[in-house]
């Protein structure tokens, strides 16, 4: 198990004091496992963390064995998923120990202006916030921003375990290459690649779960943020691997790109040029460098290569204890790279009526430029 992360703790608290904040109680999967190292099985749970407090973590009590294995906190605090005396639902149980918790401390923050939070264990169903929650702390501000900048910056710690997600994303797309040939199905392809991050992503020693997430499309099924569907592979034309690995509550975000055979010449061209682009945009994420400026660049890169307007989604993010996160870089922002984050870079193209690449992958700012997390090729790699 994790041993407590000190670093990173410290830095919350920190940022709170700054905020004038006495305690955080937080909801969202990823700040529960971010502040007490618990990742939820249903969402149900919470925190409260006290600036100069023990915190305390409120689950369900069929995940007390879970909690007292990995949970940082001593005090821990059960949810019943059942009461015989009470028919409302869990989380209501859960914000009554949550105003508990909270009781006695003067300034407290809430995730007020949440727009994304990972997911649970259980993935199926996430959860989702009740007026009740927020109406149950009607003097709370929004921490929301504080628990952004913490999570901007990694510790020691939090990279090793990106690291991990990083290798199980690179050893399940080593286990497709050796596999997907014409014919086959994107779906097919897809489920030989989470099949092995669930599997043998699962069965490491260093992991207790690992979950696979994943939008593979064949030629001209490469688009953007459709779903992936049973287009045949084709010789010559690249499958596309837009992936996620969860492990034990922190991720990777990865695109990678197989082809069967020769890459056909347009596919050829395009990936070399987008690799120019891509490795600019590499050089320009050292410390002190301006997230504007990598934004515009890269969008100016790809419309000198006739591409204007492209792509339509971001081309880089943080990747923490959520696949997207802050920092988000744009050119109509401010603010500079700083040593610690870890990034995703994804410049794209996509053609008209289908087909196009992307390169993406995950990568550390340290004070000498960016180390990459992951040991998978960019660019398009031959099966």
């Amino acid at each position: 198990m994790w041993a407590r992360d000190d670093a990173k703790l410290d830095r919350v608290r920190s940022l709170m004091e700054d905020e004038g904040l006495d305690a955080l109680v937080v909801r969202a999967p990823d700040n529960v496992l971010y502040l007490t190292n618990f990742w939820s099985m249903k969402g149900y749970d919470a925190c409260v963390f006290p600036r100069e407090a023990e915190p305390v973590l409120i689950c369900l009590e069929a995940s007390a064995e879970d909690a007292s294995r990995t949970a940082w906190t001593g005090d821990v605090r059960h949810v019943r998923g059942y009461d015989e005396g009470d028919a409302r639902p869990v989380p209501s149980r859960t914000l009554d120990a949550a105003v508990d918790a909270a009781r006695g401390y003067g300034r407290v923050g809430l995730e007020l202006s949440l727009g994304t939070q990972a997911s649970d264990r259980m993935v199926g169903e996430p959860t989702t916030f009740t007026k009740a929650w927020f109406d149950a702390f009607p003097d709370a501000v929004d921490a929301t921003g504080v628990l952004a900048r913490a999570r901007m910056l990694k510790t020691e710690q939090e990279v090793a375990r990106l690291r991990i997600a990083n290798e199980i994303a690179t050893q399940a797309m080593h286990h497709v290459r050796r596999r997907v040939e014409p014919g086959m199905k994107e779906s097919e392809a897809a489920a030989l690649w989470q099949g092995f991050v669930h599997g043998q992503g699962t069965a490491r020693d260093d992991v207790e779960l690992a979950l696979p997430f994943s939008l593979v499309w064949a030629g001209k099924g490469i688009k953007t943020f459709t779903a992936t569907a049973d287009l045949p592979v084709v010789e010559g034309e690249p499958v596309l691997f837009e992936i996620w690995v969860c492990a034990d509550g922190y991720w990777a975000d990865h695109t990678k790109n197989l082809v069967v055979g020769d890459l056909r010449h347009d596919y050829a061209e395009l990936e070399q040029g987008l690799l120019e682009v891509y490795g600019r945009a590499l050089e320009a994420c050292s410390p002190g460098r301006s997230m504007a400026d990598l934004d515009r660049s890269v969008r100016e890169g790809l419309a000198a290569l006739g591409y204007p307007g492209q792509p339509s989604h971001p081309v880089c993010h943080g990747v923490g204890a959520r696949a997207h996160e802050p920092p988000y870089p744009h050119q109509a922002a401010g603010g500079s790279f700083e040593e610690g984050m870890v990034l995703a870079v994804e410049p794209g193209v996509y053609w008209d009526g289908g087909g196009g690449l992307r390169v993406e992958d995950n990568f550390l700012v340290t004070q000498d430029g960016l180390e990459k997390l992951s040991a998978f090729p960019d660019g398009v790699v031959r099966c």
